[in-house]
């Protein structure tokens, strides 16, 4: 890709400021700082191309767990709570998180109170 001069950047920023309504002006200048603010800054990546520690994608992920139950299984409010809860914990969402270790937790709190009562009724 052709590099830019810096003349030219300035150039560029100061139409695009230009441009701009003098609310928003006002507001890049008190918040921000003309200096400081960036209006050619690169886009974040999509939420669907962010990969988890097995190199998926949300869309794999939740793709792979709904196939790997019965279509008579879930809803499309189960599905829903799939995909929410598949993006908060890629993106370490401290909320998902929390209710994910808790799921852990009390589903081996479960198997753990089955378990003892198995051997209470041998």
């Amino acid at each position: 890709m052709n590099k830019i001069s810096q003349e030219e950047v300035d150039f560029r920023k100061k139409a695009v400021f230009d441009s701009m309504s003098s609310r928003r002006q006002k507001h890049i200048l008190e918040k921000v700082g003309y200096d400081k603010w960036d209006p050619f800054q690169e886009p974040k990546d999509p939420i669907d191309i962010r990969r988890d520690q097995s190199k998926r994608t949300t869309q794999m992920l939740v793709r792979e767990f709904l196939q790997s139950r019965t279509f008579e299984g879930y809803s499309n409010s189960y599905g829903s709570g799939v995909l929410e809860l598949c993006l908060g914990i890629i993106n370490d969402d401290e909320r998902y998180r929390g209710m994910f270790e808790f799921s852990c937790w009390y589903r081996d709190l479960l198997e753990k109170e089955k378990a003892e009562k198995a051997e209470k009724t041998k």
